[in-house]
């Protein structure tokens, strides 16, 4: 290989990595970064319906899905971008789920009309099955960072989705 091609090699090599860093911007970047090898999740939250307000992720395991104020961990950043890579540094492997919440105006009042949610493995949602199963959203980590996307979803009259794309 030429020495030029050896300098284009080198230098996606390392645009590679640095992206890899780069993506864990927003909560616990360190437990994310590409060297880590501890249990994380880096939930790549996106579909927003506006970039404003905040937006929370919180850990579950089985035992304490969605009960108020039993989350393993939570996560809260504002709202920057249309999509938002959060880092979330865990305990202990195992099985987790993620439930997200965008708090569109800021009020930290759960239940307005304007915020959305997701969880991970974007299960479907509907204005009277607005809370899935842990089953449905459980995602195994390991000993280092496990990828996870969430589509959030808000109300729109009588349905919930994902937000109009204008």
């Amino acid at each position: 290989m030429s020495k030029f091609a050896y300098l284009i090699v080198a230098a996606g090599l390392a645009f590679a990595t640095s992206a890899t860093s780069a993506q864990a911007a927003y909560g616990d970047a360190a437990a994310c970064s590409a060297n880590s090898r501890r249990p994380a999740m880096l939930v790549n939250v996106s579909g927003f319906k506006a970039r404003s307000g905040s937006v929370r992720v919180q850990i579950y395991t089985s035992q304490n899905f969605l009960v108020k104020g039993q989350r393993v961990t939570r996560v809260d950043v504002p709202v920057v971008a249309s999509t938002m890579p959060i880092c979330v540094a865990l305990p202990a492997p195992g099985t987790y789920a993620v439930a997200v919440r965008h708090d569109v105006n800021g009020n930290n009042k759960s239940g307005d009309w304007s915020d959305g949610g997701g969880f991970s493995r974007n299960p479907s949602l509907s204005l009277l099955h607005l809370k899935p199963s842990f089953g449905q959203v459980a995602v195994p980590v390991g000993n280092a960072p496990r990828a996870v996307s969430v589509v959030l979803n808000y109300r729109s009259g009588l349905s919930i989705g994902p937000a109009a794309r204008s």
